[in-house]
């Protein structure tokens, strides 16, 4: 039902659409507009011209050719340049799906493999927040690949693990969890290659654009910081941190920092605790949802991270035994995107972060039990 669903709400914005822009004026892929824009800038010879909001905006009214789309700024490291001159290297509309179907489809078959169900594409292909990632045009779906295969890795391959987990150097507010699980565990070799693969990007920029596009990225990140995080106008009801949450019930400034560092330090401790279980499928659950959780900025379509989340507590449950309730919250998990924004809106009860809660504390209360009766 929820694939008829999500199929059904893709084919009418594109059948309501007219060029670039949907039926309401937005660009189609919302933010992919952004990121597109970008890679034509880069093209242009104007790298560093980027990070330059009225630039930036100003060129995505041009090419849309209306001033109905909404500024979506852009906020990432130049490594990320690299992806949106190659999707600028083609039209916009078919940019947006290959970049979309490239990052899904292997998404999707990893998580297939993982699950070894028949239906193991269903929970990732009609998953809410897989359609709302969809809708956005964003890289929930390659941040998930990245991040999901970096794990399942680390006990086989580590170095391979590592370059992929390095390759998240352009969402660098994941940071908090990544390097520590890998320090805590001793994970030198997967260190290595995330080392190796970090650095070569970094190093590619600055070949390429050189320091310039790096001075305009520090550079943005104060306004970055004011605008977008503490004053919320991308919505409170988007941003799905305990940060943001705080914020929208109208907790001040410093206070709200305090309860979003409160929750990274638990959530970051659960996860290294849970480190050392022996059991892989529990520390990637956990570290899967401690990635969402210890970051005051994360958006509803950076929640497909959660769905591996729950894949790795599914195979944990099909290993050792399921507790009571833990398959119905575990839906709720994978269901709850497809209301949590509007909840959020108008109710401010943030369901997007409940979610991740879940998630943690699932796999947190499966280590505490140890071995749960079968039911």
């Amino acid at each position: 039902m929820c694939l008829v669903i999500s199929g059904a709400a893709i084919a009418l914005l594109f059948a309501t659409s007219h060029g670039t822009l949907d039926y309401k004026g937005r660009a189609l892929g919302t933010d992919f507009s952004q990121l597109w824009t970008a890679g034509t800038m880069v093209w242009d010879g104007r790298a560093a011209a980027v990070w330059d909001w009225p630039s930036h905006f100003a060129v995505q009214q041009q090419y849309h050719g209306s001033k109905t789309v909404d500024l979506f700024g852009w906020h990432y490291p130049p490594p990320f340049l690299l992806v949106a001159a190659a999707l600028a290297s083609l039209p916009y509309i078919p940019a947006l799906i290959v970049w979309q179907a490239a990052t899904l489809a292997p998404l999707t078959v990893m998580a297939h493999r993982y699950l070894k169900l028949r239906d193991g594409w269903l929970y990732m292909l009609a998953a809410r927040v897989t359609l709302v990632c969809l809708l956005h045009g964003h890289n929930g779906f390659l941040t998930a690949l990245l991040l999901g295969g970096g794990l399942l890795l680390l006990e086989r391959k580590p170095f391979a693990a590592g370059l992929l987990l390095g390759c998240l150097v352009y969402k660098p507010q994941f940071a908090l969890v990544i390097p520590l699980l890998l320090l805590v565990t001793g994970q030198w070799r997967a260190i290595y290659g995330a080392g190796v693969s970090s650095l070569a990007l970094i190093g590619v920029t600055l070949a390429i654009w050189g320091w310039p596009v790096w001075q305009a990225f520090f550079d943005s990140l104060p306004l970055t910081r004011e605008v977008v995080i503490e004053q919320g106008t991308t919505g409170w009801e988007k941003i799905m941190s305990p940060f943001a949450a705080v914020r929208a019930w109208g907790l001040a400034l410093t206070p709200s920092y305090l309860v979003q560092g409160a929750f990274s330090l638990a959530a970051i401790a659960a996860a290294m605790r849970l480190a050392w279980t022996g059991r892989p499928a529990l520390r990637n659950a956990a570290t899967a949802a401690a990635v969402l959780i210890a970051t005051p900025y994360v958006l509803d379509y950076d929640y497909v991270v959660l769905l591996l989340g729950i894949a790795f507590l599914w195979k944990d449950g099909e290993e050792h035994g399921w507790g009571t309730w833990e398959r119905t919250l575990m839906g709720f998990a994978w269901i709850a995107p497809l209301v949590a924004r509007a909840v959020a809106e108008a109710t401010l009860i943030p369901l997007g972060l409940a979610s991740a809660l879940v998630v943690l504390a699932i796999a947190i209360r499966r280590k505490i039990t140890a071995s749960p009766s079968r039911h």
